[in-house]
């Protein structure tokens, strides 16, 4: 009998350890991981200033630092210098238009004066008061006048379609001269360095006064506010969980507590990982798990890379 009561006082704590134990096992475990951006240059240069620490909150489309655009400005000028060279070797036709479009006009009227006196002269010639030569010279004019006429016309188009030409030509030109300044200044728009998302600066890669080149990166940043728990499970345990799924996190506070957070399941693995070469036995295939990432609200406790656990409501592990 005492030997009886001796074992039940030996027992009796560690069967209440167990259970208290048991009610903090968790279904899956993990690690917390963000989505990280990394900013790198647009435009190559020597980086002017770069306003931002490791460990920094920035916000979306904030101005956290410039390259030098001088370069870039030197470069639009000197295409805006080639473009204003276009215009100053375009030929103006319209001073030699004017010209001989009033030589054309005072053909006119001097062919309306002989058209007119070739009338007259028909009619004194029916009285024989004029001679067949007058009226004949009359004639002789108005043909003259009329060929004067024609000319001139023809050198107006003649003049306006080489001159027409030689200018199209030229201003040819013009439109891929306006296309490589509208490319400048997207450039130099690019030389400020705008934050892509609000979050925390996790390494800073670059210092002001260091010549970057196009690409390079720059810092990197995430977004913690959202953050994201990459837990595994094993294959027994997909049926119990769902997408949108509810449920809930534990994170250690301190030795013997947990904090608690809601997360949502955003993602199932449908592949396997760590999957053993042969399998033979049912505790042999327990070794396959499934990758699962959670979104957890982050109060600001919670770190990347920080260790956390999932129970999954109305699903309690027969694996652990």
């Amino acid at each position: 009998m005492n030997i009886r009561k001796v074992l039940y006082l030996f027992i009796a704590p560690l069967l209440l350890s167990g259970c208290n134990s048991g009610n903090h096992l968790s279904d899956a475990s993990g690690t917390f991981e963000a989505d990280e951006v990394i900013v790198s240059a647009e435009v190559p240069g020597k980086i002017l200033s770069l306003n931002l620490e490791e460990g920094s909150t920035l916000q979306k489309d904030e101005i956290v630092g410039i390259i030098d655009p001088v370069p870039l400005q030197l470069q639009k000028a000197q295409v805006e210098a080639n473009i204003d060279a276009l215009h100053q070797r375009t030929l103006d036709v319209r001073p030699q238009i004017k010209m001989l479009q009033d030589q054309a006009a005072v053909l006119q009227i001097q062919l309306n004066q002989a058209l007119y006196e070739k009338k007259r002269t028909e009619r004194l010639l029916k009285a024989d008061a004029a001679t067949t030569k007058q009226l004949d010279d009359i004639n002789t004019q108005i043909d003259v006048l009329q060929k004067q006429i024609v000319v001139a016309r023809q050198q107006i188009k003649v003049q306006q379609t080489a001159t027409g030409t030689q200018n199209s030509t030229i201003l040819s030109e013009y439109k891929p001269l306006k296309k490589s300044v509208a490319q400048i200044d997207d450039q130099l728009k690019r030389t400020s360095i705008t934050n892509p998302v609000s979050g925390v600066v996790l390494t800073k890669y670059a210092m002001a006064g260091e010549i970057t080149s196009a690409a390079k990166a720059l810092y990197k940043i995430a977004d913690v506010s959202i953050i994201t728990l990459r837990a595994y499970i094993t294959g027994t345990q997909l049926s119990a969980i769902k997408l949108n799924q509810q449920v809930k996190v534990l994170v250690d506070d301190g030795s013997s507590a947990y904090k608690n957070y809601t997360g949502i399941i955003t993602w199932i693995s449908d592949k396997a990982e760590f999957t053993p070469k042969t399998i033979q036995t049912k505790d042999e295939r327990a070794n396959l798990v499934y990758a699962v990432k959670i979104r957890v609200k982050n109060d600001g406790y919670l770190k990347i890379g920080m260790y956390g656990e999932v129970k999954f409501n109305g699903y309690e592990s027969h694996n652990r």
